[in-house]
């Protein structure tokens, strides 16, 4: 008896943790540095994966027009620049670039934003608008979005959105939980450090 009182306490402290992160944690997560309008606006790629599970738009100001910062995005990705991240975790250990990369300039649709050690594997490039948009990803999976709206200022609002859809009964799952809850603080630190970047740069 004591041990079905127990594990009836621990399924209600998990319910309850569960409908607080989706209440209170989830919608900041999901568009932490965006405007109301930048939320709700469509973007570029937004029709390539209907109806997401996994639907994050973040947002940062970069004291620089898009095309200081327009190089930084192209050159992104693992064995090219890195992810301005935390490298420990996504650059195999590796410091991202604090510089443009020539070499590393020639993205185009077609080419593979590669997340794989080997550089083989990652997301494909859907789409190219120099210097306003980028969406890299798979139709009916996953998409990730980049749009750089300039402002009057001579600033730029640098927006990520990434759609994705769960399929729970996929051994994927385990990329799309990884995806919930580390996503955020993964493109938190990309979305300053590409800023940085950008505002240092001459």
């Amino acid at each position: 008896m004591m041990r079905f009182h127990r594990r009836l306490v621990i399924v209600f402290a998990a319910a309850a943790a569960g409908a607080t992160y989706a209440r209170y944690l989830r919608p900041r997560q999901l568009h932490w540095g965006a405007t109301p309008e930048e939320v709700l606006r469509a973007l570029p790629g937004d029709d390539l994966v209907p109806g997401p599970s996994f639907n994050a738009t973040r947002a940062v100001t970069v004291g620089a027009p898009p095309e200081r910062i327009w190089p930084w995005l192209v050159q992104a990705g693992l064995t090219r620049a890195g992810w301005y991240s935390y490298d420990i975790l996504d650059n195999l250990g590796r410091p991202s670039a604090r510089r443009i990369i020539p070499e590393l300039q020639h993205l185009a649709v077609g080419d593979i934003v590669p997340m794989s050690p080997d550089g083989k594997h990652g997301m494909p490039v859907q789409a190219m608008d120099a210097p306003k948009s980028m969406i890299w990803g798979t139709p009916g999976d996953t998409t990730w979005t980049w749009q750089l709206d300039p402002m009057s200022d001579g600033s730029t609002r640098l927006i990520s959105r990434v759609r994705s859809r769960y399929r729970w009964l996929s051994p994927t799952i385990a990329f799309s939980l990884l995806l919930e809850f580390g996503d955020f603080w993964m493109m938190r630190k990309m979305l300053l450090n590409v800023r940085d970047r950008a505002e240092a740069a001459p």
